[in-house]
Formats: structure tokens, sequence, C-alpha cells
């Protein structure tokens, strides 16, 4: 059973998030960070991830100041192109035609910081997943569906997105948004225990 010295908060809104801390058993309460996700000050794609999600946890711990907060940014990267979440259904149905047939890489910034002291561990997971080959009319399905919407290159592993990924290389949990097996890693830094 997880064990924390500390009160844990979750720097984010995204419901994959809390149900995957739910799963491993860890107590938190959900505080979504303030912090715009409209880029970063410049660097790689990993930079970028990082440096949005230790903003995302400091902004929260400014406003908890006791307990540790985890803050987490993810992004599908195709090439040397960021895709963010789509504008709408068009965008969607753009992003996922390139995306077929097609290996793209999947970046989860991770940071948790120590609200009273500051202290804070910031690291980055990266996953490869590849796409089968979809028709147009899986694509428009998929998009009708409404899942693509409000993730980032506009599918969700989780979900019906499932069938149109091949393989994947690296972690599962960091495509759906939080690398779990890094996130106790981390924690375990300051003695939060999820496996007795």
């Amino acid at each position: 059973m997880a064990f924390s010295p500390l009160p844990i908060y979750l720097a984010s809104a995204s419901p994959r998030r809390r149900a995957l801390l739910r799963q491993v058993g860890l107590p938190f309460t959900t505080v979504p960070s303030r912090v715009r996700e409209e880029g970063w000050p410049g660097g790689t794609p990993a930079d970028g991830v990082r440096f949005l999600a230790l903003a995302k946890a400091r902004e929260v711990a400014s406003r908890v100041l006791y307990g540790l907060v985890i803050g987490a940014d993810t992004v599908v990267v195709l090439g040397d192109e960021v895709l963010g979440k789509p504008s709408g259904p068009t965008e969607a149905h753009e992003m996922l035609a390139r995306l077929s047939g097609a290996t793209h890489r999947v970046l989860t910034g991770l940071a948790v910081v120590e609200a009273a002291s500051g202290e804070s561990l910031v690291a980055h997971e990266e996953t490869a997943v590849t796409f089968r080959r979809l028709s147009e009319a899986e694509i428009a399905s998929y998009v009708a569906s409404g899942e693509p919407l409000d993730k980032a290159g506009a599918y969700g592993v989780q979900g019906l997105g499932a069938v149109l990924v091949e393989r994947i290389e690296g972690c599962y949990y960091n495509v759906v948004g939080l690398p779990l097996a890094r996130l106790a890693e981390m924690l375990a830094y300051w003695n939060v225990q999820i496996l007795g």
C-alpha cells in the first residue's frame, strides 16, 4: 500500500493522470496548474516538456505551501514537429493522417517540487509509438467519436485510439501521460513508497 509522509498534489486536471495515480494507490489531491501550455523558451521538445512540467509544479507549490507537487507535460513529436492538442476536428483529421503508418515519439516531462523548500526533481520519458496504416474512413470515424479533440497528437492510447497503435517501444504509461515507474523513482527521494 502506498505511503507518503507528505501530502501529494497533482498539478493537472487530466482525468487520465488522476486515474493512473489512483491505479497505484497513491493518495493525492488535484490542484490544476494555471500555467498556459502555449510553448517554451527554446531548446528541444525534451527541454520543453521538462520546462513546462516544472513550471506547472512550481505554480501549484506556490499556492499549497506544504507537500509534494507533481507536474507533467506530454507532447507528440513527428519528425521535428511537435503535435499538440488539435484545434478542432479538421486539424485532428490532418494529424491522424500524418501519423498513419508512421512512428512518432511521445515525450512527457515530469517534475516533483517540495513546496516548503522549493527543492525539485525534473526528468522526462520518451516512448516510440508506431501507428498501423489507417483508411480515410477509420480516421473520420475516430474523429467523429470526439476522443481525439483534447489529446496531444489527436489520439488516446488508453481509449478507442488503442486500435490505431501497431507497436509501442518504451513506457506505455508515458503515452497515457504519466510515466509511473519514473515517478516512483522520483517520489522515493522524499520517502514516498508506492510499493511498501
